[in-house]
């Protein structure tokens, strides 16, 4: 019995020193330098937002925060790079529509958005705006309706490539009111925005940090926000829902992530941090400046938020029949 005592005494410290072990390192995160990727080219909205949140998530974590890009196949070489990292929190990914939402519906990913990602939380939405050249004739969503209706329709649009969220708005777009538009790919928002604006392209449906320069100019005009409410940089332009198309409604909005088997309590460290930031004025100014409105969550609401994702534009990929990569 003694010798049965003191196994067991000895199990017991063993237990105990693992737990304090545990809770040791889990309270030293971060002891070095933390990583996000953003998985599309600098200068964009993404490496925006991650660069105006991750500045002010430094000073809570007591550690900088380092952004760098990995750009290409419409987000998917960056975040399968962060979902083969190590899960000890020093790798993050901004995420956004294409990465967890629209490329599982159209591409055969060597990475999977729910099985091997946790949220940490959401950043923030940008609307996707529906513009046309300032030299347009189309003046209103009724009139872009009746041209593109017209037997002899020569519309086209312009997306930042196959599988974009201007893509795939289009096409829920041309879904929902019967219109014919040709869609012209290119290799990213800024050209596409920049032959709209010269009338090469006569559509587009870009976030509004891609277009809110040109806004500001007068070289485009916004026809109607495709999304639920009016966002307060443009207070004048209609939702499509007001104006009766129903069903165009796609906020581009991002998120951070952290690869699946990362710990929970850096998770929600991360999370922490994260909400704090945006809830800062500053914080909450810049993003505004870049055409976003703060909008945070908890891990597990991002989570499911991805879920329904990952279903709805399956769904909307094979009603509009938008050809799978």
């Amino acid at each position: 019995m003694q010798l049965f005592g003191h196994r067991l005494s000895a199990i017991v410290i063993g237990l105990t020193a693992c737990g304090f072990a545990a809770s040791a390192a889990q309270a030293a995160y971060p002891d070095h330098a933390i990583t996000i990727v953003v998985p599309t080219a600098a200068g964009g909205g993404n490496d925006a937002f991650a660069r105006i949140v991750g500045q002010k998530m430094s000073e809570g974590l007591g550690q900088t925060v380092v952004v760098i890009n990995k750009a290409g196949a419409q987000g998917a070489i960056g975040t399968e790079f962060v979902a083969r990292a190590p899960a000890d929190g020093y790798t993050i990914l901004l995420g956004y529509i294409a990465t967890h939402g629209i490329n599982p519906a159209l591409q055969k990913l060597r990475y999977d958005p729910v099985a091997d990602f946790k949220g940490i939380g959401r950043l923030a939405n940008s609307p996707t705006l529906l513009i046309v050249s300032s030299a347009s004739k189309i003046n209103s969503v009724k009139e872009l309706i009746e041209r593109g209706k017209a037997a002899d329709s020569k519309l086209n649009y312009a997306s930042a490539g196959q599988g974009t969220a201007p893509h795939v708005t289009a096409e829920l777009f041309k879904l929902a009111t019967g219109t014919n538009m040709l869609h012209v790919p290119y290799k990213g928002s800024a050209p596409a925005v920049t032959d709209t604006l010269a009338g090469t392209t006569q559509v587009m449906f870009p976030s509004l940090f891609g277009a809110y320069p040109h806004l500001s100019t007068g070289k485009i005009k916004a026809l109607a926000v495709a999304g639920d409410k009016r966002t307060p940089l443009l207070k004048d332009v209609p939702t499509l829902a007001e104006l009766g198309v129903k069903g165009v409604d796609v906020p581009q909005w991002y998120a951070l992530f952290a690869p699946a088997k990362t710990d929970q309590a850096i998770i929600d460290r991360l999370n922490k941090e994260l909400n704090i930031a945006l809830k800062d004025p500053d914080v909450q100014a810049k993003l505004a400046e870049q055409g976003a409105d703060v909008s945070p969550s908890t891990p597990a609401e991002l989570d499911a938020f991805v879920k329904s994702e990952v279903t709805r534009w399956k769904g909307v990929v094979k009603q509009a029949n938008i050809p799978v990569e």
